[in-house]
């Protein structure tokens, strides 16, 4: 006895459908990334040409004081707390919402690099773009 054997269908699979749904996928994926862009504090560091003052005294400044234990002051105040909120709402009340003042940040040799850029970030997050690090002129070595 002799059986008939079927025919064998070739089985394909329809790339396009699959192709547009992977297009689809990599549009939406496009469409809801979210890109975080840097920013950036732009800081005038100051040059210790002369030992001289500088001409705009008369000009009324802010200065952030940092001391070694992270201890923040602001034009010679010392603040309760040593956090972002506190520190933005000090400068906030001293500077009287002007933004165009000029800014120092005197930060103590030992302080921890935190306490600084807490410092710089309540500065740009309050829009002063007068940023000054102070510094003291170094010695000449001894010979």
């Amino acid at each position: 006895m002799k059986f008939r054997r079927k025919q064998r269908e070739n089985v394909d699979i329809n790339l396009a459908s699959l192709i547009d749904v992977v297009f689809i996928l990599l549009l939406f994926f496009v469409v809801t990334t979210t890109f975080t862009r840097e920013t950036q504090l732009r800081v005038e560091l100051p040059e210790a040409v002369s030992g001289s003052p500088a001409e705009d005294q008369q000009v009324k400044h802010l200065d952030v004081a940092i001391s070694a234990e992270g201890v923040f002051s602001v034009n010679n105040q010392l603040l309760p707390k040593n956090d972002l909120a506190t520190l933005m709402d000090a400068l906030q009340k001293e500077s009287n919402g002007d933004t165009n003042l000029p800014l120092s940040i005197s930060a103590d040799g030992k302080t921890q690099h935190q306490s600084v850029i807490i410092a710089m970030d309540a500065a740009g997050k309050l829009g002063f773009s007068h940023l000054r690090m102070t510094t003291v002129e170094a010695a000449p070595p001894a010979p």
